[in-house]
């Protein structure tokens, strides 16, 4: 059964949305016009997810009852319906917790129009779709609670009460989205890390390397996916 609450960021009634600016390419990718960047990878947008941010926080071996996911880039939800469907394949019980921060969110229309790129995905996104298109930011089900916080992440992240298990660091590529990389912003997600939680990130542009590790992070390049030679994982010390 699904619940929904229309609330924005933080539990607060959302005024109006800044959607997304989107153009599309011939093989059906969404392409941010603000950013001149697409949503994911031109190739296999599914399996970069699993590369870069499942198996980039160990996951699913990590999965325990209460795991809770942040994101800074909710983009398609693209990446929160992969983490879900590695959780019930994981069998895990209860509930996964997914937050996302997203300044620039999709529309649900633009939304079904891309994960129709992935039907593994697109069959499990019912419950999303049908939630955005009523405006709710909240969705709860059986086996999911999460929250997209709509806003800058550099004013809604340093509120956020929680503290996550495992990051997926999925902003618009840093040269063209240098806000989301930002070494504060770096700072705020490692603050709210649990002891001995990851982050992962398709990037492995020096600038984030480092203010991850000033951060607090242990930071390791790992092989990335593709045609990019490498990507970022990164551990807080427990």
């Amino acid at each position: 059964m699904l619940a929904l609450r229309i609330t924005g960021g933080l539990g607060q009634v959302m005024e109006q949305d800044q959607n997304a600016d989107i153009s599309w390419t011939a093989e059906g990718v969404p392409v941010s016009a603000r950013f001149d960047d697409p949503y994911f990878s031109l190739g296999n947008g599914l399996a970069e997810t699993r590369h870069v941010f499942l198996a980039g926080n160990d996951l699913p071996a990590r999965f325990r009852p209460g795991f809770h996911i942040a994101e800074l880039g909710f983009g398609t939800g693209l990446n929160l319906l992969a983490a879900l469907i590695a959780w019930r394949a994981a069998g895990i019980a209860g509930r996964l917790r997914f937050t996302s921060f997203e300044a620039f969110p999709m529309g649900a229309a633009q939304i079904d129009r891309a994960l129709a790129a992935f039907p593994e995905a697109h069959a499990v996104a019912g419950p999303l779709l049908s939630a955005w298109a009523q405006g709710a930011r909240t969705i709860r089900t059986d086996d999911l609670e999460a929250e997209i916080v709509i806003g800058d992440a550099r004013a809604t992240l340093p509120r956020w009460a929680g503290r996550a298990d495992a990051w997926f660091l999925d902003g618009f590529a840093p040269a063209k989205n240098p806000e989301l990389w930002a070494p504060e912003l770096l700072t705020e997600v490692a603050a709210h890390t649990a002891p001995g939680g990851t982050a992962a990130t398709y990037s492995a542009a020096g600038a984030v390397r480092r203010a991850l590790a000033e951060a607090g992070f242990a930071v390791d390049r790992r092989p990335g996916f593709g045609r990019k030679r490498h990507m970022t994982a990164a551990r807080r010390p427990a």
